[in-house]
């Protein structure tokens, strides 16, 4: 593949392949959400509401790996250079693999160079008896520079107040802060993709459109390019396509590719 500029494009193969061939310092915005290393058999029926969708009648991947921050930090270094000056990474793991990857990336990167931890988190299925039910993902953010990045602040979603009565006695304009709803902070309440949700392609570890949107328009300007290398069901380019950005996608399952490309043409 000659290395070149490639926008709304889709790739099927190993990213480790791939990444070397996009042009340097094109990318705004880095989102990947790899395996967990969970050491299951990630799997998903493709059916929904009796209806057979186009593809496979079963999606899945065993995720489970003998080195698993070997194998993910391999990827990340080849696509740091991708990232514009004002760029951002984002990398979305569990509680179990996101304190050994922060370490490395704080020295591939630079700890000045991790803005935040974003929790995603949502309650739903069911509770364990034997400990505390994990309903959160954890999500890293990196910048190319921390004097220099991409943050609309205006484009934070803003939610009710769990407390208007505390606006009310503690602000002169509370009328108008109440309306307006308060800022969103580093925890992420925005539930899972439902079973009868519109959005659901029953693809393993499907993320909501929501949780992409609100990285994108907070941290990348319209008809910047964003990209996903572990790309799954393509959530990010569906994001990327609703809102006026372009994307880049790789992943080397043929199943996924095919979904992603139902996706992007449906929407």
């Amino acid at each position: 593949m000659e290395s070149k500029i490639i926008e709304n494009s889709v790739f099927l193969g190993d990213c480790k392949e791939i990444l070397p061939n996009i042009c340097k310092k094109t990318l705004s915005m880095i989102y990947i959400d790899p395996p967990f290393n969970t050491g299951k058999i990630q799997k998903r029926d493709r059916q929904k509401k009796g209806k057979k969708i186009e593809t496979s009648s079963l999606l899945s991947y065993e995720d489970k790996f003998n080195n698993f921050e070997e194998f993910l930090l391999e990827r990340i270094k080849l696509s740091i250079p991708l990232l514009k000056d004002n760029g951002s990474l984002f990398v979305h793991l569990n509680e179990k693999e996101v304190h050994y990857i922060k370490v490395a990336l704080d020295k591939i990167l630079g700890r000045d160079n991790f803005m935040n931890e974003i929790i995603y988190t949502w309650d739903y299925g069911g509770k364990s008896k034997k400990k505390w039910s994990c309903k959160h993902d954890n999500i890293l953010w990196y910048v190319m520079n921390p004097k220099d990045y991409i943050f609309n602040f205006d484009e934070i979603d803003r939610i009710p107040y769990k407390a208007p009565g505390l606006v009310k006695s503690t602000s002169k304009n509370f009328e108008e802060k109440i309306k307006n709803g308060k800022i969103v902070n580093s925890v992420w309440d925005l539930g899972i993709v439902h079973t009868m949700s519109k959005e659901n392609v029953r693809y393993p570890t499907q993320k909501p459109i929501k949780l992409l949107e609100r990285l994108l328009k907070v941290h990348t300007n319209p008809g910047d390019i964003v990209m996903d290398f572990f790309a799954g069901s393509g959530t990010l380019g569906v994001a990327a396509k609703n809102n006026n950005r372009k994307y880049i996608l790789i992943d080397q399952s043929k199943e996924a590719i095919s979904v992603m490309k139902s996706r992007l043409q449906s929407c």
